[in-house]
């Protein structure tokens, strides 16, 4: 695969994937159509050497494996992890506020987001929603309005002469997008337009209420390549739909004889404490399934790497003196290995020196960050999944600008060269 090719692929697949619960539909797809089998959690599972196969938890999380035939208990599991969740606005349970004859939604922040880029933006809907069908049963189904419905407007410079000096913004009171604007006073259900929108896009389902949704707004403009010479990505969501993509499409380039797993996992924005989780029982309960015996199971972790994939900063030019000067990563040099003396990150010197001899092996390369000794550091689902399940892990990511804005930047070749990298870890290079 090219690059411009996966860069194509991974625009479309951002593109399609507004919300947690569409990546995962769109990640569903692409492994249905490279002939891997889904599993029901709550089903017994029939697991054969060679075979290929996923499983959903919450419509929101994924993990897809491939099971080698070599033994796992002798070659251990190739491990990659990554995140489906990004820091948005959600729609409350009770949103409708009418003020002035205009129609806005109330919304709580979800994450640490970057607020001010989302005003002036041309926004839509999407996600998942409950509702009682002709039979009077509970389903789900999602919903994408696709088109820009909403807006949150700027207070014009005139009425706030201090708004390029101390921006501070108020969520409760500044947040709330327009929808609509209603002169007789009569303000539309929420929960009605989203039943609307149901039956538009699947009117198979005959949904007759609305019960409850997890709904929330993004940014409709389309991910794109810019720069004179395209030699960047611009996107929203690029954190983490970027490392979901990558290390799907080098799951599917993994060999026959060892095995190899992907976990894309929901809520890590908000501390992953969730059933769908890093720190729920989703991977572990997998890992059980696929190796039932605990004997085998812990020779097998002990053999095992995970590979934490999530973005990391590249070294703003105008604001350079905001990271470590000598492990400030540049966009498209390569990925990211991120280190942490109080473990925010789980990288140890065995597990970076696995990593960097993995770049070493497929020609690409690699970068250090660590934060300034002066700031706190963020961290990942690599500490997380390594106190789980007792794995070595090391934390990777591609290095992006304004993470965790409504519109990310990232370097056109860095997300190929992780993709190289994760495709020689998961054809059995380890060491």
């Amino acid at each position: 695969m090219q690059e411009l090719q996966f860069n194509q692929g991974l625009l479309a697949f951002i593109a399609a994937s507004p919300t947690p619960f569409h990546a995962v539909k769109e990640m569903a797809l692409i492994l249905e159509n490279a002939g891997f089998l889904r599993l029901d959690e709550a089903e017994a599972w029939h697991l054969l050497p060679g075979g290929k196969y996923y499983t959903v938890r919450n419509a929101s999380s994924l993990i897809a494996f491939g099971l080698g035939k070599s033994e796992l208990h002798r070659s251990g599991i190739r491990m990659c992890g990554a995140h489906t969740d990004s820091p948005c606005l959600k729609i409350k349970p009770r949103p409708e506020m009418l003020r002035h004859s205009y129609l806005q939604l109330g919304v709580e922040v979800y994450g640490g987001a970057l607020l001010n880029p989302w005003f002036d933006r041309d926004l839509s809907l999407a996600g998942r929603v409950s509702y009682i069908n002709w039979r009077d049963e509970i389903e789900s189904g999602l919903v994408d309005f696709r088109r820009p419905l909403a807006l949150i407007p700027s207070l014009a410079i005139h009425l706030d002469r201090e708004a390029n000096k101390n921006r501070s913004i108020n969520p409760q009171e500044e947040l709330p997008p327009l929808l609509l604007q209603i002169p007789d006073g009569n303000a539309p259900d929420f929960r009605e337009m989203l039943l609307m929108q149901l039956k538009k896009e699947h009117p198979h389902l005959a949904p007759a209420q609305v019960l409850d949704y997890e709904i929330s707004l993004y940014d409709t403009q389309p991910p794109a390549l810019t720069g004179l010479e395209q030699d960047f990505i611009s996107s929203a969501r690029l954190d983490n739909l970027m490392s979901c993509y990558t290390g799907l499409r080098a799951l599917l380039h993994s060999g026959e004889k060892e095995s190899a797993l992907l976990v894309c996992s929901d809520h890590e924005e908000v501390g992953s404490s969730t059933v769908a989780g890093a720190q729920g029982t989703f991977l572990p309960a997998v890992l059980e399934r696929i190796c039932p015996d605990a004997e085998d199971r812990m020779r097998m972790l002990h053999r095992s790497l995970m590979i934490s994939a999530d973005d990391a900063h590249g070294i703003h030019p105008n604001y350079a003196g905001k990271y470590d000067s000598q492990h400030g990563p540049i966009l498209n040099r390569g990925p990211v290995i991120k280190f942490n003396a109080g473990q925010r990150y789980a990288t140890d010197s065995e597990s970076a020196a696995l990593f960097r001899h993995l770049c070493m092996k497929a020609g690409v390369p690699v970068q250090e960050f660590v934060m300034r000794a002066d700031m706190v550091c963020g961290s990942t689902i690599g500490p997380i999944t390594a106190t789980q399940i007792g794995i070595k892990t090391v934390d990777v990511g591609i290095p992006v600008f304004a993470m965790h804005s409504i519109r990310e930047t990232a370097g056109a070749r860095d997300a190929y060269f992780l993709f190289q990298v994760l495709c020689e870890f998961y054809q059995g290079s380890q060491a």
